[in-house]
């Protein structure tokens, strides 16, 4: 079996680092941290959150099964209420050969995929794609279009000289090596016909990467599948970015939002039925004399973008979270959610951590976050609460602002 599969009674998942896009992405690696913070970009808490309501308080456990595999280079798991552990199993499985599926498409990494030959024939020709690349692209464009670049899978024409895999020298490149690639990084010389099927790259040695949309799509796809065979309450996890549906017995799905500096979650919300993506600079990141690097490049500039510590994003599906959290991340708090109030594939919810540790909200944001840590008055996240001290949603800021 490629997956290991085992009924739970109580979710508590412990699972590698995530990933984002406009991002220079290790091929196939799971990267972990110099510091001490190795905790998920979204940490379940489902079982370690307090509980504190009377359905909770007296709701008998649900029969829970949970199957995980990696894929994508990272592990995916899910968790299923209800059913038999065989049709569990089956249904699992289905999902995940699914993702497999779309993942030998969609990667950039691996050389025989329908994305690997639009990028060996860029300058050349038009390459005929399949429907799920094509869905893929449209979407990208989209967001590259609302953002104003901010987004853009054309980054990966710098991935020769960003390199955050594990086994890496981790030195950055430098500024004239990053200048002589940056023409090349433009999404408007991405050319997709889609009454042809084809997609073209403009120029001689671009080339596009998927990593901020591919694995949202892919998850969208399992979680149909997962409803095809009858489950329709389930939890999803893939690196940093989460797919719910229904509920978790008689409450809603419960899910940690990672601390930017420290291995802990700073605050949870409850969800019944979409994703929630998180993109942070601490993920794949290397420390070089003294500054850090990560993969979300600016491409403006080509290094590490630096006006945000980590964005997460709650959307309607997985495909538009997992893509427009990078934007956010990139554009910084005060544009990036200013920008999601007409972001395609919308509405959302975002939680904005700033340089200074600051917590940025969405209006709607607010009746949905629960802070296990202390909001200090300028708003930056301060220390964990004792198990005594109540969880509570954060203060509005004042009329206007953010």
């Amino acid at each position: 079996m490629r997956f290991r599969f085992v009924g739970v009674s109580a979710l508590a998942l412990a699972a590698s680092v995530g990933t984002s896009c406009t991002r220079a992405e290790p091929a196939g690696e799971v990267a972990t941290r110099a510091d001490a913070s190795l905790a998920p970009a979204v940490a379940l808490v489902d079982a370690a959150a307090p509980t504190s309501t009377a359905t909770d308080a007296g709701a008998s456990e649900p029969v829970m099964h949970r199957a995980e595999r990696r894929l994508m280079g990272t592990i995916w798991s899910v968790t299923l209420v209800g059913g038999s552990a065989d049709d569990a199993q089956r249904a699992a499985a289905r999902a995940f050969d699914e993702v497999a599926r779309l993942e030998a498409l969609l990667s950039e990494w691996q050389p025989d995929s329908e994305i690997s030959r639009v990028n060996q024939n860029a300058g050349v020709a038009p390459v005929p794609i399949g429907p799920e690349l094509m869905a893929c692209l449209e979407a990208s464009l989209a967001i590259a279009r609302w953002s104003g670049g901010a987004y853009d899978i054309s980054w990966a024409a710098l991935r020769g000289i960003w390199d955050f895999s594990a086994t890496s020298a981790h030195v950055p490149p430098s500024s004239a090596q990053v200048k002589a690639l940056l023409p090349l990084w433009n999404y408007r010389n991405i050319v997709i016909d889609t009454q042809k099927s084809t997609a073209f790259l403009k120029r001689r040695g671009m080339q596009i990467g998927l990593g901020g949309v591919a694995k949202g799509y892919a998850l969208d796809r399992a979680g149909e599948l997962l409803r095809e065979a009858g489950f329709e309450n389930y939890l999803m996890y893939a690196g940093g970015q989460v797919l719910v549906h229904g509920r978790r017995g008689e409450r809603p799905w419960r899910v940690g939002i990672q601390h930017p500096r420290e291995p802990r979650h700073f605050a949870f919300v409850e969800v019944t039925d979409g994703s929630l993506a998180t993109s942070g600079d601490y993920e794949h990141a290397y420390t070089h004399d003294g500054r850090q690097y990560h993969h979300i490049l600016d491409p403006k500039t080509g290094f590490p973008s630096d006006k945000t510590r980590s964005v997460t994003l709650i959307g309607k599906t997985a495909l538009w979270a997992d893509a427009v959290d990078t934007a956010v991340f990139i554009l910084g708090p005060e544009r990036g959610l200013r920008a999601l109030e007409s972001a395609p594939g919308g509405p959302f919810e975002a939680a904005v951590v700033d340089p200074q540790l600051r917590l940025h909200l969405t209006e709607s944001m607010h009746d949905h976050l629960l802070m296990t840590a202390v909001l200090e008055p300028d708003g930056r996240i301060g220390r964990p609460l004792g198990p005594d001290e109540p969880r509570t949603h954060p203060p509005r800021a004042p009329k206007g602002s953010h």
